[in-house]
């Protein structure tokens, strides 16, 4: 992610809650989330149910990417971030992980595409750019066109550790800075690829299969397609009150009954 936009968005964040936290004056007990764009919608399906039966509770969850959820938990502004990528080492310090569900990374293309299956070489070929006509898999005599999430994307960063295996993405790719914005650039051109959440996934765009493998809530179960990544709630530290109690509820029989009708994979 630049460095001047994740500096924005987390002074954005931080005005946000500033200003809910000052200005409301009730007697709610908050819960901030922020993080993985991915993981925003069933992290607001959960904080609805769960504010539903604990109305003393309030929850409000952001997005901004894996990478500003992780900075934000971390230098304690909010009280859970959400990473849909496995933390790097260093990122590690201080947090606690709390994996929600596992879900599916789509190679999404626009409906006319006639190509209908990739192998995961010809996708790293395809993002590293030596591959950059669609005829070369099978397609139309046109050129790729890649859409990227920005750094620091919790879907970017697992993305290239499944596929790419540290060979850089093509530089010339389109970056966006949403699941959702992914979908729209793809739907717009005849000619483009990306990837995007399988929970995200609709009708306007076409899945493509992987080794043969199409991806569904079964197959990311039983492994047998292989792009897939965890989605993470992460603490500074033990969390205690109702953060804590909200987390174990997600972890519940409730909770990932939500998860399971997101189309994420539950852990329990």
């Amino acid at each position: 992610m630049d460095l001047k936009y994740g500096i924005g968005l987390l002074v954005i964040l931080i005005i946000i809650i500033a200003v809910y936290t000052f200005g409301t004056g009730s007697n709610y007990e908050k819960i901030e989330i922020a993080g993985s764009t991915s993981v925003q919608p069933v992290a607001e399906k959960l904080a609805a149910k769960y504010m539903e039966e604990h109305p003393n509770v309030r929850i409000d969850v952001m997005g901004g990417g894996s990478g500003l959820g992780i900075r934000s938990v971390s230098q304690g502004i909010i009280d859970i971030g959400t990473s849909s990528k496995q933390l790097k080492t260093a990122e590690k310090q201080g947090l606690n992980e709390y994996p929600i569900g596992s879900e599916g990374i789509v190679m999404a293309v626009n409906l006319e595409n006639p190509v209908g299956n990739l192998t995961k070489s010809q996708l790293k070929d395809i993002f590293s750019g030596n591959i950059t006509n669609w005829k070369e898999v099978g397609g139309p005599d046109a050129k790729i066109d890649l859409v990227v999430r920005e750094e620091g994307s919790g879907t970017r960063s697992a993305f290239e550790d499944l596929v790419m295996n540290k060979t850089k993405v093509k530089a010339d790719a389109i970056v966006q800075t949403s699941t959702e914005s992914i979908k729209v650039a793809v739907k717009q051109d005849p000619n483009a690829i990306g990837y995007i959440s399988l929970a995200h996934m609709t009708s306007d765009v076409k899945a493509v299969t992987i080794d043969g493998v199409a991806p569904s809530i079964e197959t990311v179960k039983d492994g047998s397609y292989k792009l897939q990544r965890p989605f993470l709630f992460l603490t500074n530290g033990e969390p205690e009150g109702q953060v804590k109690e909200f987390i174990d509820w997600c972890l519940g029989p409730e909770g990932q009954e939500i998860v399971k009708d997101e189309k994420i994979v539950p852990v329990n």
